[in-house]
């Protein structure tokens, strides 16, 4: 058993018809589609651009926006309302119906269900007993005269069909096959044979007056016609293809070539203009007067923290001396020794000192 894969046929020659259309159409392919795909791709830098810059922050704040304004009200709406309503409304429905109603099940429904049983015990036991006792009896009574009945009437029904399938026989049956027989049959053998005589000359009437003219058109004039435009849309199709890859690359050259002439005509005069002039200069700033300004700030608030904390603790003496000369000095609590007794009173494992034990 060969397990390689075979080899993949060779490819099939191209005429001098498809090289002869290919080329001319690739060219005007490529004249045609250049500027679109430079349009297509500066359509696409800018979509791009929109959207990391605009799209993307303004979408981002009107979520923020559509959560503070729509979903946190009907959340605190939920958990702040609705869930208490629903509560103290299950407590409701809990004390208002269920209770009562398992009170009702419980000492009116149960004992009342138990005694409709009894009852439908009893009825039945009564219905099983008449049923035994009077409707069986009876019934096979019935049945037996039924039986006699339907035997006598079977007999009646047999001859009277015996009867009747013998005049059937004789007075349709048999007319009926002799009339198929010796006449429906030759006559239509007749017809059939007319007709298929006729079928046959109009078939080929129409062949030769429709189907060979047709078959002709298509065979000599429509198939290489369709063969060229099939061929004409393929060399189309791949020439878009070719063209649309080759438009890139164009594009993405003289995108490039607009980045680095924009890099150096805007882009490195900033930079230059931010590095050497605009630091140095933020830098003098921050140490001349920032920092300074910061360091005066830094001492002005701790001067006045301090002139606030002094001023607190003023107040809160102020306050307590006020207190005690109108109400006096507040009562010390008295301490209580919670040590263990000392001296010859200390509790040993020996000896009855516990309120419970000793004499």
């Amino acid at each position: 058993m060969d397990l390689q894969k075979p080899p993949p046929p060779p490819p099939r020659p191209e005429g001098c018809l498809v090289v002869a259309v290919r080329l001319p159409v690739r060219i005007v392919v490529l004249v045609l589609v250049v500027p679109v795909r430079m349009v297509w791709d500066a359509l696409v830098v800018t979509g791009r651009f929109l959207r990391d810059t605009v799209l993307r922050p303004v979408g981002r704040a009107l979520l923020r926006i559509g959560r503070a304004v729509f979903v946190w009200p009907f959340v605190g709406l939920w958990r702040y309302v609705l869930v208490p309503l629903g509560k103290a409304l299950a407590w409701l429905g809990n004390v208002l119906v269920v209770v009562p109603a398992v009170w009702c099940y419980r000492y009116l429904l149960t004992p009342l269900g138990h005694a409709l049983a009894w009852l439908a015990r009893a009825v039945g036991a009564g219905l099983a007993w008449v049923y035994a006792r009077v409707l069986t009896p009876v019934g096979h009574a019935l049945l037996r005269l039924l039986k006699g009945i339907g035997a006598v009437l079977a007999a009646v029904g047999i001859g009277v069909y015996t009867a009747v399938a013998w005049l059937v026989r004789y007075l349709v049956v048999v007319p009926a096959r002799w009339l198929y027989t010796w006449i429906l049959a030759p006559v239509g053998r007749a017809v059939a044979w007319c007709v298929r005589g006729i079928g046959l000359a109009l078939y080929w009437t129409a062949r030769v007056l429709f189907v060979l003219p047709v078959l002709a058109l298509w065979r000599w004039v429509l198939a290489p016609v369709g063969r060229f435009l099939a061929l004409l849309a393929r060399e189309v199709g791949e020439a878009l293809g070719h063209a649309w890859r080759v438009a890139g690359r164009i594009s993405l050259a003289v995108g490039r070539a607009l980045g680095t002439l924009f890099r150096w005509i805007f882009v490195e005069p900033v930079r230059w203009v931010y590095r050497t002039v605009l630091t140095p200069v933020g830098h003098v700033v921050r140490d001349a007067v920032v920092r300074p300004v910061a360091t005066g700030m830094r001492a002005v608030g701790r001067a006045t923290r301090e002139a606030l904390a002094s001023a607190r603790a003023t107040v809160r003496q102020t306050r307590a001396d006020v207190r005690r000369m109108l109400f006096g000095e507040p009562r010390q609590p008295v301490p209580v020794d919670r040590r263990e007794p000392t001296g010859r009173d200390t509790r040993t494992l020996g000896r009855s000192t516990t309120a419970l034990t000793k004499d």
